[in-house]
């Protein structure tokens, strides 16, 4: 195999949004997007309790692409305009196709918030290219233990497939394009030689741990923690110098005009407008403020 090359590293920086900060690794100032991935956001570890609770997200809307929710630690509860309420638990998830639009919130369970614990997960937005942004809603939520996994061949290193394919092993999540997504979780000392497709842009997010990545560059907590790759080779390498959880993505790129505005990610502005008005006159359906 030919390791492909390292085109970028990136670190991910604290950002608030309203009351909660959370680390942003995409869009920086150094990296826009990697087509077809628009944002990453890592939130968390906050500890919850009934006397803090700031991640409580009420109904708002989305249209164009796919807000994906990766939990890594803790309990939340999902509730959407199609009529889906699910319990997402550490290692689960949820990934809601926005089409041409849904409302949903998501907020940590009561129960959850009552005996207090921490929260933390990653929330992604897939694009949706433009013959795609307008199709029907759906919401998929796959549980922990029903994620296919492959094992590296040293025994150190796990790969759970969340979408798509590795070897012979394929995602329990239905995708809308040619998508790539893997959690992993690696022991202290693991090496592992990981597959990519060339057609893809690619890239690895550093949870926690450290890592080293083609025998070269380095990934660490608080420091750099995101490397995007060239399409000129069929793998890279990943060493883990301590314990280590990455989340890998790969998509085709669409190479479209993207126009995103708060909850919205659309080819034009115009589409952007008429995002905003099909909300108001109620065409992406309603959902109340509190569950129950």
């Amino acid at each position: 195999m030919k390791r492909a090359s390292v085109k970028q590293l990136g670190q991910s920086p604290f950002v608030n949004m309203g009351p909660i900060e959370l680390r942003q690794p995409i869009p920086t100032r150094s990296i826009d997007m990697v087509d077809p991935f628009v944002l990453l956001h890592h939130y968390g570890p906050y500890e919850i309790s009934p006397e803090s609770n700031p991640f409580d997200l009420g109904p708002h809307p989305h249209r164009g692409f796919e807000p994906i929710t990766f939990l890594i630690q803790g309990e939340q509860l999902h509730r959407d305009s199609l009529g889906n309420e699910s319990v997402v638990r550490s290692g689960d998830v949820q990934w809601t196709t926005a089409g041409r639009g849904i409302i949903h919130a998501e907020a940590p369970t009561k129960e959850f918030v009552q005996r207090s614990g921490t929260l933390e997960g990653i929330q992604l937005w897939l694009n949706l290219p433009a013959a795609k942004k307008m199709i029907p809603a759906n919401y998929q939520h796959v549980r922990d233990a029903e994620f296919e996994v492959y094992k590296g061949e040293d025994g150190l290193s796990t790969v759970q497939i969340v979408a798509g394919s590795l070897g012979d092993k394929k995602g329990k999540i239905a995708t809308q394009t040619s998508v790539n997504a893997f959690m992993l979780k690696m022991e202290a000392g693991a090496v592992l030689e990981l597959p990519l497709d060339k057609t893809h842009y690619s890239l690895l997010y550093l949870l926690h741990g450290a890592v080293n990545i083609n025998g070269q560059y380095n990934l660490m907590e608080k420091a750099d923690q995101l490397v995007t790759f060239e399409q000129d080779g069929d793998s890279v390498l990943i060493k883990a110098n301590e314990a280590a959880q990455l989340l890998f993505l790969s998509g085709e790129p669409f190479h479209e005009e993207v126009a995103s505005w708060g909850p919205y990610v659309m080819n034009t502005q115009t589409e952007i407008m008429e995002a905003l008005r099909d909300y108001q006159m109620g065409k992406m359906g309603y959902l109340s403020v509190s569950a129950g």
